[in-house]
């Protein structure tokens, strides 16, 4: 009787395992069917029981599950995971570590699950970075980087990615991590100059001006002739405050490019931020020149002609004599005007830019220029208070 007890007691044991294995093998079933609430119960059911919680099978076939999650458009089935593409990895990961005779490996590698994981963060990634959530965008692009760097990634490598991740990296503030992919761009020899512009402004955004200068002034060996160089450098000097040295290669950058209106335009805005009215009334003439429909352009020199004339009435209160006093103020006026029809323009290509609308109420306010005053003020009040 012992040994039949015995004979029972390991069928029913028996019995057990293969019921719950059961469970993952129909729930693999129904994920191809699409039935992925059902799948997802079946797999609850065999993770909550220790005969199959730690089984390998269990864990490939959740990683399946949430994969399957991340292509459903069914928004029940996206309640499963915030991140199903994450959560996929890390249970594909699982069940290799579980199955110790390497099964799940070679299933992973001949059925290139890898790849198609890889495909999918890439695409979940750049619809993050596209909606701005770029710390998810980071992740998935690290976790793509992950898996094709591993040895269960068939095919060849995309460079790419590494830049993807260097500006979702600078995007999220995390100009370390942002480095780190971006030098690895320039050791691949991805994209040419490009990754060193992107590694010197995250050196800036970390404070450290020496180290982007650096960095900048040794990139016409590397690059010779590359006049993106020269412009780095400027748009470095300008945030830096170093208008002196931006002065420099500005002048350098227009000899070599004078039909450049940005260059102009950034000389200009340098003088209107250093109060040398004349110098960026004249400058920045030159680039609406060259780009009449460049908005900052427009209201660069708007602003100038506003600054100065604003100075030139403060100025003529310290004239005691009435007839020069007023001769000053019809100056004043007479600047003034001249920036109507730049603010005007830059109203234009920016209907709801409170700035420009701030210009303009100033200017129609000096001019006694009642009607547009008003409709002006009320556009503005309405914007102010939205």
């Amino acid at each position: 009787m012992k040994k039949v007890f015995l004979l029972i007691a390991v069928v029913c044991i028996s019995t057990g395992v293969f019921a719950q294995k059961g469970k993952v093998t129909s729930a693999m079933t129904l994920i191809e069917q699409g039935a992925l609430d059902k799948a997802k119960e079946a797999l609850d059911q065999a993770s909550n029981d220790p005969k199959s919680a730690e089984w390998f099978n269990t864990y490939f076939a959740k990683g399946k599950l949430y994969q399957a999650v991340f292509k459903s458009d069914n928004p029940k089935f996206k309640e499963f995971s915030k991140d199903p593409l994450g959560d996929a990895y890390a249970n594909y990961e699982k069940a290799i570590e579980l199955d110790t005779k390497g099964g799940t490996k070679k299933r992973i590698i001949t059925g290139m699950i890898y790849n198609n994981l890889a495909l999918d963060l890439y695409t979940q990634g750049g619809n993050q970075f596209e909606a701005g959530d770029y710390e998810g965008a980071l992740k998935s692009f690290e976790t793509q980087i992950k898996i094709t760097e591993s040895d269960k990634y068939v095919g060849v490598t995309d460079t790419g990615m590494y830049y993807n991740a260097g500006l979702a990296a600078m995007n999220a503030g995390k100009q370390d991590v942002a480095i780190k992919f971006f030098e690895k761009c320039a050791e691949l020899k991805y994209m040419g100059v490009t990754p060193y512009f992107q590694i010197s402004q995250s050196y800036l955004a970390l404070g450290d001006t020496a180290k982007a200068e650096a960095l900048l002034k040794s990139l016409p060996d590397k690059f010779p002739g590359d006049k993106n160089i020269t412009l780095q450098l400027i748009d470095l000097y300008i945030k830096a405050g170093k208008n002196d040295e931006a002065l420099k290669n500005l002048a350098v950058a227009k000899a070599d490019d004078p039909g450049n209106y940005s260059l102009w335009f950034a000389e200009g805005i340098i003088y209107l931020n250093t109060e040398k009215y004349d110098e960026a009334i004249a400058d920045l003439t030159k680039s609406i020149e060259l780009k009449p429909d460049m908005y900052d352009s427009q209201y660069g020199i708007g602003a100038a002609y506003i600054n100065k004339a604003s100075d030139m009435f403060v100025k003529a209160n310290d004239i005691m004599d009435v007839n020069k006093y007023n001769a000053a103020i019809e100056e004043a006026m007479g600047v003034f005007s001249k920036a109507l029809p730049y603010m005007e323009k830059a109203n234009e290509l920016k209907p709801d830019d409170i700035f420009a609308l701030r210009g303009l109420k100033e200017l129609y306010y000096r001019l006694k220029m009642t009607d547009k005053y008003n409709a002006i003020k009320a556009k503005l009040d309405s914007l102010e208070q939205k």
